[in-house]
């Protein structure tokens, strides 16, 4: 099983907060801060999760994706990471194995139209 949520690279996170929470009653379950303002969230509402990254965060966090154009990044918590890199063996990813303060391991590949998804496993799976 896996889990596929959005990743929504903006400018400002703070003006889209109330569009999901006031009108579609989604909840802020996680923020990181980044240089004063927000660099991160995660909104959800009934299991549903959207995420919010800003472009100066982005630079930080991943500055192999900097400047690349994104608008929007999939994230995909995926069961087992040395499945999923045997499937893209020849691939080069765009995002290097890491290991995260979250706790999760993540590589992250492009498609050939260049969107990036990052495959992520948490330690808890």
């Amino acid at each position: 099983m896996a889990v596929l949520t959005p990743i929504l690279v903006v400018d400002e996170i703070e003006p889209c907060i109330p569009f999901w929470t006031e009108r579609l009653g989604f909840q802020k379950t996680t923020e990181v801060p980044h240089e004063g303002e927000l660099g991160f969230v995660i909104l959800e509402r009934s299991g549903v999760e959207v995420m919010y990254q800003s472009k100066a965060s982005l630079s930080v966090d991943l500055p192999q994706l900097a400047g690349r154009g994104e608008r929007a990044v999939l994230y995909m918590q995926v069961e087992n990471l040395e499945e999923l890199e045997a499937k893209m063996a020849g691939v080069e990813p765009v995002i290097p194995m890491r290991q995260t303060s979250y706790g999760a391991a993540e590589i992250g590949f492009a498609d050939p139209a260049g969107n990036v998804v990052v495959f992520s496993m948490h330690s808890g799976y």
